[in-house]
């Protein structure tokens, strides 16, 4: 009996790496935009600092495998052959989510796919479970972590209003001070500027790199015998300060003496933090149920009981996970990163609904986004008239487009934005992610990557009067297809495991043959699309 479980492990471990390759595909947008978009890196210099930024989150990402193991069920209900059912139908139902939503070329969310579908595979056991002990339906709460997941279901949708706020704002604020002549602006003004970005994106590095190390919660005389932790969470406003001076003055440097372009330094530097920020918190996503069901499986084997009789409470213990499984992940997610065409199909999607310019329009215009579009003309037509004449035409001044943006985008060298946009994506985007994760707030990085773009698209009047409804279209597209990711997660994964229950070895057999199968008229279906370009 023990080789079915080896087997199912061996399985659920293949299923990891093909997991990583999909889940990068889909998650590159988010630290791959704003660079691409603004076209001030070399795309080789963009994946070499992507690259590493993605690999050193990889390392630092231990502390984050807890969700798969305990952050949605109680595992103390389930037995050890009731969680690796639970395992493998999460492992099949995320590997074909993703890369279907990659083949359509939509961004959507690894975490709120691997939420689900760990809420429905358990949900569908625990109802399984109490059908055999003729339970009623109020026996669920037993099963299910309900408090933590309803906390990270509403962080998840709150985050993507947010998102799109405070980045519509900044982006507003931005091009009013800096207008797009910002590079005839004085010296003090960029060197701010730099100091602003560089500090939120610095900061973000922190919060997000050091804080998921294993040594991060330990404690060291330099610092007064507090854990990093701790002294991250106790001094937020002196680090912020210092941090603001520290990085002006540098900002002020490069820029006078070495006639530096700092928004290339910020674009850089941002970009690197997403792409750790993407490893650290969303490599669980790809591996933590794996890693999970091979702890689950050496305790079991070393237990000696039956695997329906031994209760998996262990996984409610904190295991760290091994360092070179993070680094095979990390080399993984790299070479994906390089190779992946459907990782650039993602990216396209969300260059083309944020483009300053002209492009071909991917989305029809719908009723919805004509609705969207006529109240939002309506409350700019209000604030117009409450606004004196001269302020408008003031503010209207800044937000003149220079020619590369209005002549139609026919040339890989003209940018979808400029770099003040681009800056902003990065900065508002790290602020964001930081903030909710000193206050242990769990969000979705695609969710807020993604929105801040948008918010600041829509700000910097990219949506003009013949493209807003074909582009307000698209994001609503792109957000029910999130909303579609949570239900197909969830039911797709319940059926899975009824399958797999009832049939075993043969459910498996059946599911896997159909992933296969799907997988592959994906791939001939994303084939026969045109070449992308970026």
């Amino acid at each position: 009996m023990e080789s079915i479980y080896l087997f199912i492990l061996i399985g659920l471990i293949t299923l990891a790496f093909a997991d990583l390759i999909v889940g990068v595909s889909n998650d590159a947008v988010n630290f791959l935009n704003s660079a691409i978009g603004s076209k001030v890196l070399s795309f080789k210099t963009l994946m070499i600092v992507a690259s590493i930024g993605v690999f050193v989150g990889c390392v630092f990402s231990s502390g984050m495998m807890e969700v798969a193991r305990k952050g949605i069920f109680n595992p103390g209900e389930f037995m050890f052959n009731e969680i690796m059912i639970i395992f493998m139908a999460v492992m099949i139902t995320d590997i074909f989510i993703l890369d279907l939503f990659n083949s359509w070329g939509l961004p959507t969310s690894t975490t709120v796919s691997i939420v689900f579908e760990l809420l429905g595979a358990s949900v569908a056991m625990a109802l399984i479970k109490i059908g055999i002990d003729s339970g009623s339906f109020s026996d669920l709460a037993i099963y299910i972590n309900t408090s933590k997941a309803t906390q990270i279901i509403m962080g998840i949708l709150l985050s993507v209003f947010i998102a799109f706020s405070v980045g519509a704002i900044v982006q507003w604020v931005s091009r009013v001070l800096l207008s797009y002549n910002y590079k005839n602006k004085s010296t003090w003004v960029g060197s701010v500027f730099g100091g602003i970005a560089l500090t939120a994106i610095s900061y973000f590095i922190l919060i997000k790199g050091i804080k998921g190390t294993s040594f991060a919660g330990e404690s060291f005389d330099l610092i007064g015998g507090m854990t990093i932790n701790n002294f991250l969470e106790s001094n937020v406003i002196s680090i912020i300060i210092y941090s603001s001076i520290i990085w002006t003055l540098i900002s002020f440097l490069l820029v006078k003496l070495f006639k530096t372009d700092i928004y290339k330094v910020i674009i850089a530097v941002g970009t690197f933090a997403l792409a750790l920020a993407f490893a650290g918190n969303d490599l669980v996503n790809f591996i933590g149920v794996p890693i999970a069901a091979w702890q689950s499986y050496e305790a079991w084997v070393a237990s000696g009981v039956a695997a329906s009789e031994f209760s998996m409470q262990v996984l409610a213990s904190k295991v760290p996970t091994p360092d070179f499984l993070l680094i095979i992940a990390g080399l993984v997610m790299v070479l994906t990163l390089w190779f992946s065409k459907k990782a650039k199909t993602v990216v396209k999607t969300e260059l083309d609904l944020s483009n300053q310019g002209e492009v071909k329009e991917r989305f029809n215009a719908s009723v919805l986004s004509k609705l969207v579009v006529s109240i939002g003309s309506s409350i700019s037509s209000l604030f117009s008239k409450i606004i004196p004449k001269s302020t408008r035409q003031a503010i209207d001044k800044r937000f003149e487009v220079p020619a590369i943006f209005t002549n139609k985008i026919s040339s890989e060298d003209k940018p979808s934005f400029d770099v003040i946009r681009a800056s902003v994506n990065l900065m508002v985007a790290g602020i964001l992610i930081s903030f909710a994760t000193s206050y242990k707030l769990p969000l979705s990085t695609t969710y807020v990557t993604f929105m801040v773009a948008m918010g600041t698209s829509l700000s910097d009047r990219a949506w003009g009067s013949d493209s807003a409804v074909y582009r307000v279209s698209g994001v609503l597209n792109v957000i029910g297809g999130w909303f579609l990711t949570a239900l197909s997660a969830f039911t797709i994964c319940g059926i899975v495991v009824f399958i797999i229950y009832k049939l075993q070895l043969i459910g498996i057999g059946i599911t896997l043959i159909i992933l296969g199968y799907l997988l592959v008229k994906n791939y001939k279906s994303f084939k026969k699309k045109s070449k992308v370009k970026l």
